[in-house]
């Protein structure tokens, strides 16, 4: 497993140990929980960039089979980024190096290299974000509207490789996700949209799921809360929820709506 921030990492750890495989993983400096060594029975820690020694590791460990897990702050590589040879190879050879290209063509290299790279979901498929209304309160007409709008903008700054989530207010689009990440988009959105904001996250058209995957959960919910944020549409079968009944039982008593979509459920609003 080669493991990057969140909580991702550690349910998937705990998942392989209870199918019994065996997990070996690497972890990133300033990214990867400590608590993951108390899960894996072999952690190396190494920087972003650190290709080389990812590769020895796994060929060291007979591995063949390898998943990536959790995500990278973009901002952190500004100050955690240690390409070696390999890496500066890699990006010398791009067109462009944008998330989904770099990690693609980290991926391909890694498949060259005999480590097959598997979904990060295939031993936690319940994380898939179902479709339908999750909560009580469904989305009201105006705020389907909104959901409709930010879709489309949302998947074509996702063409963009610029981010997954926007904010609409009113049929206005009030932020737009870039490096800061979707828990400070929802901020400045929900700040300017003074109570009628809707947040909408979605996978990018040229998204490789087997290891970038959109992800939301409780503290998505909390921070949409604390910028007075009422609803939610993220893209069903293309995203992962982390603590979705916690998530679900908090938006029931704040009076939020959440809801896994489609392009096609959001046609005709």
């Amino acid at each position: 497993m080669i493991a990057g921030n969140g909580q991702f990492p550690l349910l998937f750890a705990k998942a392989a140990h209870l199918k019994g495989l065996q997990v070996c993983a690497i972890g990133y400096q300033g990214e990867t929980d400590p608590l993951l060594a108390e899960h894996v029975p072999v952690l190396e820690w190494c920087y972003l960039g650190q290709i080389k020694r990812i590769i020895k590791f796994f060929k060291k460990h007979d591995i063949s089979h390898a998943v990536m897990i959790g995500g990278v702050a973009k901002a952190r590589l500004l100050t955690h980024f240690r390409p070696d040879t390999k890496a500066i190879a890699l990006l010398a050879r791009m067109r462009h190096t944008h998330d989904d290209a770099i990690l693609r063509a980290f991926a391909d290299l890694l498949e060259k290299e005999g480590i097959r790279i598997e979904s990060s979901t295939f031993l936690l498929p319940e994380l898939v974000a179902p479709p339908g209304i999750w909560t009580s309160r469904k989305p009201s007409r105006s705020e389907r509207e909104d959901m409709r709008i930010g879709w489309k903008i949302a998947k074509e700054i996702g063409r963009l490789d610029i981010g997954q989530c926007v904010v609409v207010a009113g049929g206005s689009v009030v932020a737009v996700e870039a490096i800061e990440g979707t828990d400070a988009t929802i901020t400045r959105g929900g700040s300017l949209g003074k109570g009628q904001a809707v947040v909408v996250k979605v996978c990018k058209p040229t998204q490789d799921t087997r290891f970038d995957i959109p992800a939301i959960g409780l503290g998505t919910i909390k921070t949409m809360q604390q910028v007075d944020v009422k609803a939610l549409a993220v893209e069903a079968g293309k995203a992962v929820v982390f603590d979705r009944e916690t998530m679900v039982e908090h938006a029931n008593r704040y009076g939020m709506t959440i809801a896994g979509f489609n392009e096609e459920d959001l046609q005709g609003t």
